[in-house]
């Protein structure tokens, strides 16, 4: 009777897989992949984008982006995935931040473009749509854009700001423009207080 292959996941063994996966340019098919669950890694993503590996920041900026090229999420969980193995990590907030964005246009033909700080591209609109969720208890806003499959990226508070700059008021709500699409903010009334 053959053994089983007990594959022990390991960040090395990770970046080796996902390397030898990556054809070209652009993104892995993760999507495509269903390996076996191989157990969790202890990998952490901060709120602030820091990647950890075994409690320590990861400072190798070439490693962070490959692994962010095979971050998936299921349900609300994340996963490191590559075609022979998948690997839970803990994600504090959003996988991403997104640290800067681009206008093109205005009004309702504006479409904002935002960088995230490993240099994935979103245009906000119907399929990458930006939404903003208060703490309830101070009402502190935290703004994320969809970047890809599931992931979203928090917005930077300088970002942020600069959205507040480019909002206007729509439907009774105040928010932006981006994709034809109208993402609200803040209710209206709420900036009359």
């Amino acid at each position: 009777m053959a053994g089983q292959n007990i594959v022990t996941p390991s960040a090395d063994g990770l970046a080796a897989s996902a390397r030898a996966a990556k054809k070209g340019k652009g993104l892995p098919p993760v999507h495509l992949w269903n390996p076996p669950f191989c157990g969790d890694l202890d990998m952490r993503i901060a709120r602030d984008g820091t990647w950890f590996y075994l409690g320590t920041p990861i400072g190798r900026f070439e490693l962070v982006k490959l692994f962010s090229s095979i971050l998936r999420k299921d349900d609300d969980a994340y996963f490191l995935v590559t075609p022979v193995e998948k690997v839970g990590i803990t994600v504090d907030d959003a996988p991403f931040v997104a640290v800067d964005f681009d206008v093109e246009g205005e009004g309702e033909a504006q479409v904002l473009t935002f960088e995230t700080h490993v240099g994935d591209l979103a245009k906000a609109g119907p399929d990458n749509p930006i939404r903003v969720v208060r703490d309830p208890d101070t009402g502190e806003p935290s703004p994320y854009v969809l970047v890809r499959a599931n992931l979203e990226a928090l917005i930077d508070r300088k970002s942020f700001y600069r959205l507040v700059e480019l909002g206007c008021h729509h439907d009774e709500w105040f928010g932006v423009w981006s994709g034809g699409q109208f993402f609200p903010i803040i209710p209206s009334a709420d900036l009359a207080d």
